[in-house]
């Protein structure tokens, strides 16, 4: 079976800490379901991502060199 997530389009994914969702969190002023929804049958996903989790996606971008948008993993 082909690993999706380490397809060279894929961007890459990470799951953040609490620390660093916190100030995530903070600088945007939200709050954690307020972010957009990502769900936790995605293959894109790390495995060791859980329902609650917040992932940090890092995608090339045209005019920004890197763009970074964050999910939250729901059911």
């Amino acid at each position: 079976m082909v690993d999706v997530s380490q397809h060279e389009l894929v961007p890459e994914h990470t799951v953040l800490d609490e620390d660093a969702l916190d100030e995530v969190l903070e600088e945007y002023d939200i709050d954690r379901t307020d972010l957009p929804k990502i769900k936790r049958s995605d293959p894109a996903l790390p495995d060791e991502a859980e329902i609650g989790d917040v992932i940090k996606i890092v995608r090339n971008s045209r005019t920004a060199d890197q763009a970074v948008v964050y999910r939250l993993v729901v059911e």
